[in-house]
């Protein structure tokens, strides 16, 4: 088993309920393991999220370097969104 420290933490009264409750009702055998299992979860969504970042930085530099777009400018952009909205309204399609 691994090293275990003693700290203390502040809680809310509303957030002690909750923890109260958790253990009270038998779905956890201690405050301990409330604590334990958020922190496990508060650290798998913040290496979920530096994955994403990642990705995120991935496809900005794919897309910087595949070139300049096909459109000048904003005006362009919008003009092609609206064409692209009305073709598919005629043709009773919606989506990309």
């Amino acid at each position: 088993m691994a090293h275990v420290e003693k700290v203390s933490v502040a809680l809310t009264s509303e957030m002690l309920a909750v923890v109260r409750e958790a253990v009270e009702s038998g779905e956890y055998a201690s405050t301990s393991e409330v604590v334990r299992e958020a922190l496990r979860e508060w650290k798998r969504r913040r290496a979920l999220e530096g994955k994403e970042v990642q990705e995120l930085r991935r496809l900005w530099d794919a897309g910087l370097a595949s070139g300049p777009g096909r459109h000048a400018d904003m005006a362009e952009v919008k003009a092609e969104a609206r064409r692209r909205f009305v073709a598919a309204q005629d043709t009773g399609t919606t989506g990309a």
